[in-house]
């Protein structure tokens, strides 16, 4: 597996492997579903498309045989702070640590392209198995919660991990 910036040429591949990660019965598969709490597209190509056209934001893509198979997004936030979001690898392949090697290089990019010195991300709070991962991977739960960006009956939220990184060169 190759993971590097993702382009606009990935995304129409890339794209479907989200869907069938986060959403409908291929989900159910792996761990990152969410069709239990959320129902229809988890993301679209134009939002896709305007990850890679923000100077803030980068979309590191998972490849497999010239296809992709994953992919995380990361967000500078600015007080050397950087953001985990869209995290998946297709539900045939979890399981094989991909999701690991995606995070690390998550960081690694982090560190070096924004200057981050700590990585947050947001949490459905009843996904307490994707919780749990992500603290064996370093992450802390904070004490801080956010409204989930959809209205909801009933309404979810969302709980704050955070790690802090190893300091690095920002190369911008």
């Amino acid at each position: 597996m190759d993971i590097r910036l993702a382009t606009a040429a990935d995304l129409p591949l890339l794209h479907p492997v989200i869907e069938r990660a986060y959403r409908g019965d291929a989900a159910r598969a792996g761990w990152t579903f969410e069709s239990d709490l959320l129902a229809g597209p988890r993301t679209d190509l134009a939002t896709l498309a305007a990850i890679l056209a923000s100077p803030a934001d980068r979309l590191l893509v998972a490849v497999e045989n010239g296809a992709p198979i994953g992919c995380v997004q990361i967000s500078d936030r600015g007080e050397r702070t950087a953001y985990l979001g869209l995290l998946c690898i297709d539900p045939a392949r979890q399981a094989d640590g991909l999701g690991r090697r995606l995070i690390a290089a998550a960081e690694d990019h982090a560190a070096r392209l924004f200057g981050a010195t700590a990585m947050e991300m947001t949490v459905i709070d009843r996904r307490a198995e994707l919780i749990a991962y992500y603290q064996r991977r370093g992450y802390v739960l904070t004490a801080e919660k956010r409204p989930f960006p959809i209205p909801l009956d009933p309404p979810l939220e969302m709980v704050v991990l955070a790690k802090a990184l190893a300091a690095s060169v920002h190369l911008g």
